[in-house]
């Protein structure tokens, strides 16, 4: 572990190229398990190994890649996850020999996380420490996290590499060239999320060329202060003479170097079509360069799947929305002991629209599992919004549950300078890789001076360090007593900013709108309070934003403090001479029911959704009208809002759900009458292929937009899906590939069809497709994603 660390600070080490490729030139069969190599021609693998350290790299990769028990188990082989995975560290180690060091590869199980999929947190953990356990045994160096597409898998993939061992952590994320994962998580969210679970090294492999690769990283670096690694593909796959090829050179993929090592990539490596002469290529370029770097200065961020947010430093105030509590609102608690979700998704999009960047989330209140109900409140509310959040208990059971379901790097509300809750909260933080609020009090309570509230702060910073967290990730609450008690104090609470930022060197957090508590008129002593602790450096604030008070005095505050560049935020919102006032839900006349039923699609409201088609069916409209002319036009809003990257994956699939759940109570109308079929749609993934994840979103989607799919499912062979063309007389027939290896396939099934004199139409997709390949295989139509497919297979079908 200390050799692999040390080394990257050294220099920069080369990491092998691609495997499954070079297995296929050495006998793997179509569909057979790379992995199963390991047990049944453990030589041939180590040719593979010998080849890229005799190229000259640096780090050998195991070929345990697809060797959890979930991908083991399409070929019958999940009882023998162990002994594959210990096998293929043994064979690195024979093949690598001294000074190369051993590397683990781990990838994703092609399962999403609830609540976009079926798996469940917990669960996930368990699967990958049973190949991380066999890395132990079987002696490797580091681990390698691989091609990750879903940031809630790689944090349950880090988690279990903590758990289960001490070894350093690569971990790596797939991005598309618009920059984002398929669940629409950035660079730098997935780079902040990655930094806090304690991942030594951060980056990107797979799906890019190395151009496409160095701008993920330029990206990650402004976030994160860790080394960076560069694992691209030799270009992107081309169709040439009936074999897909990857036209990079081995000297296009040194192109980068100089741009890499400065910007602090300290791994460089290959992914699909590189070889042992790329990988020599890269060794032989590095050796004649300068490799030193000195990492950044670390600053404080929290993030959600979509979004990043710096707190502290010369970073804005963030402002932090409170009204996700049930304190006062009686029918919010009616909500959470009821088990809805209506009023946290209606209070996150407003609250968000208003200004917040990050949303507190309270479930606490009598009568209430708070641990179910926060875990329920977390998938509401990043199903609709993409603000961090802050997660507000002090119960330790109820915050385990909700960061097992976060979707990246949250604060935690909070930790008080008692030995209890630091001993409770602290390492849940760490663990899950949150950052905290920590009270200044202790078990003497609240300290009457700032002196005193700074001691305490001071030692619960002391105790967050000896915890494993950052500095950075330890956010101070001075706070807030009402002034009509306390008058004094309110000014030790502006002291204790300013000694708290100054002496400790924290960001500091107040809940701004105590101090007003049982006095009238509260705007307005709340809002001047609030523009003094701007002043005094206050890093985040407790506020409505939709109390315009509040938010024109800190919208001021940062034009006149200088963290609003230009005045840009300012204009924005009072651009049109007063601000853009908030309205509250109620006021104005109610939207007639066919929009009300295509906001509740738009916003993924399930628990909402049945009540208005009872509601529509009441007013007389037909199953028919409710569908075409409510639900689907909210389908297709959510289909315009993803093509303009304003949502992604997951808020569309949440939407796919509510549609679905309409569509159930609809059919009871329908008494057996079948509705309106648009087409009749076979889907499958190709043989050899076990990856199915993008196919069955398309197949949701064209259910929910009125087609008849028939889904094959996975690794399906050609003469099989002829067979049920012809059995069910489809108008299409879709196929998806997510390996280049299994590319050809797509293009054998199209042949026979052909061949057969079916006549159907063929869509392709997967993240090996390009249109370019579709056009030489002769497919009738190519898509990116699932929105794309359903709007070209109905234009197409429309003919």
């Amino acid at each position: 572990m200390a050799d692999f660390l040390q080394a990257i600070k050294e220099r920069v080490l080369v990491l092998d190229g691609a495997m499954g490729t070079m297995l296929q030139e050495r006998g793997l069969k179509p569909g057979a398990s790379p992995e199963a190599m390991n047990l049944e021609f453990p030589a041939v693998v180590e040719g593979v190994h010998r080849a890229y350290a005799e190229a000259g790299a640096d780090i050998l990769v195991s070929n345990t890649f697809g060797g959890s028990r979930v991908k083991l188990a399409h070929y019958g082989l999940e009882g023998r996850v162990a002994e594959i995975n210990r096998a293929g560290v043994e064979i690195v180690r024979r093949a690598a020999g001294p000074g190369h060091f051993v590397a683990a590869s781990v990838g994703p199980t092609g399962r999403f996380l609830q609540p976009v999929g079926d798996a469940g947190f917990d669960e996930m953990v368990e699967i990958f420490g049973e190949q991380v356990r066999a890395f132990v045994e079987g002696g490797a160096d580091l681990i390698s996290m691989e091609t990750f597409l879903d940031i809630r898998e790689l944090r349950a993939a880090v988690i279990a590499c903590r758990e289960f061992s001490k070894l350093p952590i690569i971990a790596q994320m797939t991005f598309d060239d618009a920059g984002r994962t398929v669940l629409g998580t950035p660079p730098e969210a997935a780079a902040v999320t990655l930094d806090a679970l304690g991942a030594d090294v951060i980056g990107s492999n797979c799906g890019l060329g190395i151009d496409g690769i160095y701008a993920i990283l330029e990206k990650m670096r402004t976030v994160t202060a860790r080394p960076l690694i560069a694992q691209a593909n030799a270009g992107l796959p081309q169709l040439v003479d009936g074999r897909t090829v990857f036209p990079g050179t081995p000297e296009e993929m040194t192109a980068y170097h100089d741009r890499l090592i400065a910007l602090g990539t300290r791994v460089i490596g290959g992914c699909c079509g590189t070889t042992p002469a790329h990988i020599r290529a890269m060794r032989d370029a590095l050796d004649v360069r300068e490799q030193g770097w000195t990492p950044p200065k670390r600053r404080g961020f929290l993030s959600s799947r979509s979004a990043v947010v710096e707190i502290g430093g010369d970073a804005p105030c963030a402002i932090i929305g409170e009204r996700i509590n049930p304190t006062g609102k009686k029918a919010y608690s009616a909500e959470l002991r009821e088990g809805k979700t209506a009023y946290i998704r209606r209070e996150a999009q407003e609250q968000t629209r208003a200004g917040a960047v990050l949303l507190d989330v309270n479930c606490g209140t009598p009568g209430v599992d708070e641990a179910a109900a926060l875990e329920r409140a977390v998938y509401a509310v990043s199903g609709v919004s993409g603000a961090p959040l802050v997660l507000d208990s002090s119960d330790p059971a109820a915050l385990e549950r909700a960061l097992k379901a976060v979707d990246g790097k949250v604060l935690i509300n909070s930790v008080s300078g008692e030995e209890k809750s630091r001993c409770a909260i602290l390492p849940l933080a760490r663990k899950y890789g949150a950052a905290v609020i920590g009270l200044a009090l202790d078990e003497t309570g609240i300290p009457e001076t700032a002196e005193g509230r700074t001691q305490v702060a001071g030692k619960i910073l002391e105790a967050a360090l000896a915890a494993g967290l950052a500095k950075e990730d330890v956010v101070i609450d001075c706070l807030t007593l009402t002034v009509s008690a306390e008058q004094k104090r309110a000014m030790e609470t502006i002291r204790a900013l300013r000694a708290v930022r100054n002496e400790l060197g924290l960001a500091t957090v107040l809940g701004v709108s105590n101090i007003s508590f049982g006095l009238p008129n509260r705007p307005v002593l709340s809002a001047t309070f609030f523009a003094m602790a701007l002043e005094a450096g206050l890093a985040a604030a407790i506020v409505n934003p939709k109390e315009e008070r509040m938010m024109d005095a800190f919208r001021a505050a940062m034009v006149l403090l200088g963290k609003d560049e230009r005045a840009e935020e300012y204009i924005a919102v009072y651009g049109g001479a007063q601000a853009v006032p908030v309205v509250p839900k109620g006021e104005g006349p109610e939207p007639a029911i066919r929009e009300l039923l295509g906001y509740a699609v738009i916003e993924g409201d399930k628990d909402g959704i049945v009540a208005l088609v009872e509601r529509a069916l009441a007013e007389g409209l037909s199953p028919l009208q409710i569908s075409n002319e409510g639900l689907l036009s909210g389908l297709e809003e959510v289909g315009r809002r993803f093509g303009r990257n304003q949502i992604f994956l997951p808020q569309v699939m949440l939407s796919a759900e509510t549609m679905q759940t309409a569509f159930a109570r609809l059919k009871q109308e329908l008494r057996g009458d079948a509705a309106q079929s648009l087409g009749k749609i076979l889907m499958a993934t190709v043989e050899g292929d076990i990856h199915d994840i993008g196919k069955n979103i398309v197949c949701t989607l064209l259910e929910n937009h009125g087609f008849e799919v028939i889904d094959l499912g996975k690794n399906v062979p050609a003469a099989r899906i002829l067979d049920a063309a012809r059995t069910h007389q489809v108008d299409a027939v879709g196929l998806s590939a997510l390996m280049t290896t299994t590319l050809q396939q797509m293009e054998v099934v199209l042949g026979q069809l052909r061949e057969a004199g079916i006549k159907v139409f063929t869509m392709v997709g997967g993240a090996v497709v390009t249109q370019d390949y579709a056009d030489a295989i002769g497919a009738d139509l190519y898509a990116a994603d699932a929105l794309e497919a359903v709007a070209k297979v109905k234009a197409l079908l429309a003919r």
